[in-house]
C-alpha cells in the first residue's frame, strides 16, 4: 500500500495514516452526533444540544486537522 511506504521525511507514513484515520473518524462521527442531536432535541432539549455541540466540535476539529495534515512535511 502506498500509505505505508517507508519515507525519508521528517514524519513517518504510519503517523500520517493514523492521523488521516482520526480525521475522518472525527468528521463523520461529529456529523452523525450532530444529526442525532437534531433528532433528539424535540424530545429532550439538554441531550439534543449536548449532542449537537459535541458533534459540531468534533467535525470542526477534524477540519482543523485536515489543515494540520496539509502542513506536515513528508518529503525529504
Amino acid at each position: 500500500m502506498a500509505l505505508f511506504k517507508p519515507s525519508t521525511g521528517t514524519v513517518s507514513s504510519k503517523f500520517v495514516a493514523r492521523l488521516e484515520a482520526v480525521i475522518w473518524i472525527l468528521i463523520y462521527g461529529g456529523l452523525l452526533a450532530l444529526i442525532l442531536g437534531l433528532w433528539a432535541a424535540p424530545m429532550d432539549d439538554d441531550t439534543g444540544w449536548s449532542l449537537m455541540a459535541g458533534g459540531g466540535l468534533a467535525a470542526v476539529l477534524g477540519v482543523v486537522l485536515i489543515y494540520v495534515r496539509s502542513r506536515i512535511n513528508t518529503e525529504p
